[in-house]
């Protein structure tokens, strides 16, 4: 992020929002947007934005997995491999 480029406010947004798209969307940079001199909001191209969605999801993922084993949730291998291979079988005799 360049403080300098990439911070701006509301009114530069508003006369020059093409231009700022087409900034966010070249250099996948995000532009913090400014309101009588605070942060308000941040612009950012719709690619960065979902790869920001899908670490967050992945990150989500992660920390459930990491209670699960806290509270001793978890199963072996052998476990789950012969629920499957019952849940398979009861399948193909139905």
């Amino acid at each position: 992020m360049n403080l300098r480029e990439d911070i701006r406010p509301i009114s530069y947004i508003k006369t020059n929002a093409a231009e700022m798209l087409k900034r966010v969307n070249n250099t996948h940079n995000p532009i913090v947007i400014t309101q009588n001199g605070e942060a308000k909001a941040v612009l950012m191209d719709t690619e960065s934005y979902q790869d920001m969605r899908n670490s967050l999801g992945i990150l989500k993922l992660l920390a459930e997995g990491e209670k699960d084993i806290e509270n001793g949730n978890v199963y072996t291998q052998d476990e789950v491999y012969s629920a499957i291979e019952e849940k398979l079988l009861k399948m193909k005799s139905e």
